[in-house]
């Protein structure tokens, strides 16, 4: 029996497991879906986390049973090796180390946060990339609320949709105790955003108080602080929090290897390599989201199944069906198509329900919108039952 082995959990190989196993193979492949961690992560809707609009459960479902359902086998660990020529991966896990042969191999391992652009971001930033980032953002804010400091002073590096979204979440979350700072050298924030959704990113952030520091670079972070530089005249700020959301490496694992990818996401040195998201990135031209991820695996796992059939393989064809930033609770900006926008409490709902159906299994899909339809119910139901007993004006 032939063996696909499909190395990280993320969007792009999540649903490309998926997909292969939905395909007609004449005959039936072993899929297994190897990740370092044990849970997919829906990440557009991490942020959400910090404002408690959605919980853990719902955006960080764990891999074994969403997998055993469609048959598809499961190892957790971090891949060390990879060998093309012999066809096998080495894998650390929590039972050891074993070594694994393929058939095909799928690359979907992602990026990881780079930390190390200016002195003292390791040490001293938060990334939030990952659930465990999002936690240990939650505690670390946890433990400022509970300080009594009369102003919480957050510097978010980065003014893309990474950084725009925090902003808008801590900005409901600390309320007035918040001051909120974010520091991009772009000249504009969300500069690879449809124009429709930087506008109301603008307004929004202005209207909530957020500074905006652009064409500004950050040169150094420390225990207490950060240093800016403008027009060459550097400036250090007290900080409680600095998180960092710009620049991103590649594993370890994709810089011991020597890819050439073709557009059909096939390795063109080695036809039994496929690889897609973060990874296909650089080949392709396109940005490394989820969305283009999401799309890529259906091409992905058709053009494996081609392979074995001898059929022609297709050229991956992105679609762009817009974007959603969201901008605090209850507040988004959304392009439909890139041309179409709304935003404001209806582009929030649009965004949450649109994201619903991008998550990964129709069970997973109805659990999560019943217990949203019940928090709503929740909201509701108290605030009618006020009003009915407000006191009626006389005239």
């Amino acid at each position: 029996m032939a063996r696909i082995c499909i190395l990280g959990g993320g969007f792009g190989g999540l649903f490309t497991a998926l997909h292969l196993a939905k395909l007609p193979w004449r005959h039936q492949p072993e899929m297994l879906l190897v990740d370092r961690r044990d849970h997919f992560l829906f990440t557009p809707l991490l942020y959400e986390v910090l404002t408690q609009e959605v919980s853990c459960a719902q955006i960080a479902p764990p891999f074994a049973p969403i997998l055993s359902r469609a048959g598809i086998g499961f190892r957790q660990g971090e891949v060390t090796s990879l060998d093309l020529k012999a066809k096998k991966i080495v894998l650390r896990g929590t039972a050891g180390t074993e070594t694994i042969p393929y058939d095909d191999v799928v690359l979907a391992v992602g990026n990881e946060a780079l930390l190390d652009l200016v002195p003292g971001a390791r040490e001293h930033a938060l990334p939030f990339r990952t659930l465990d980032d999002a936690l240990a953002l939650n505690r670390a804010l946890a433990n400022l609320e509970a300080s009594g400091s009369e102003k919480i002073r957050v510097c978010i590096a980065g003014a893309g949709s990474s950084g725009v979204e925090l902003a808008g979440k801590l900005s409901d979350r600390l309320g007035d105790r918040g001051r909120i700072r974010l520091i991009d050298r772009n000249a504009q924030v969300l500069p690879h955003s449809p124009a429709v959704n930087r506008r109301h990113a603008e307004r929004i952030l202005g209207d909530r108080g957020i500074w905006i520091d652009l064409q500004t670079s950050v040169v150094g972070v420390d225990i207490g602080g950060i240093t800016l530089e403008f027009q060459g005249v550097r400036e250090s700020l007290p900080a409680d929090l600095v998180l960092w959301t710009v620049g991103s490496r590649s594993p370890s694992l994709l810089q011991s290897l020597s890819l050439d990818l073709a557009p059909t996401l096939q390795s063109q040195g080695e036809p039994h390599l496929f690889a897609l998201g973060d990874c296909a990135a650089p080949f392709l031209g396109y940005p490394a989201t989820a969305q283009i991820a999401f799309q890529q695996a259906g091409y992905c796992a058709y053009n494996i199944w081609a392979h074995h059939h001898g059929h022609r393989l297709l050229p991956f064809t992105y679609v762009p069906l817009g974007e959603f930033v969201s901008l605090g609770v209850d507040e988004a900006a959304a392009a439909m198509f890139n041309v179409i926008g709304i935003h404001g409490p209806l582009a929030a709902q649009v965004r949450r329900w649109v994201y619903l159906l991008r998550m990964p299994t129709l069970d997973h899909q109805w659990r999560v919108a019943r217990e949203w339809l019940g928090s709503l119910v929740d909201h509701q139901v108290p605030n009618r039952s006020a009003r009915k007993t407000e006191p009626v004006a006389v005239e």
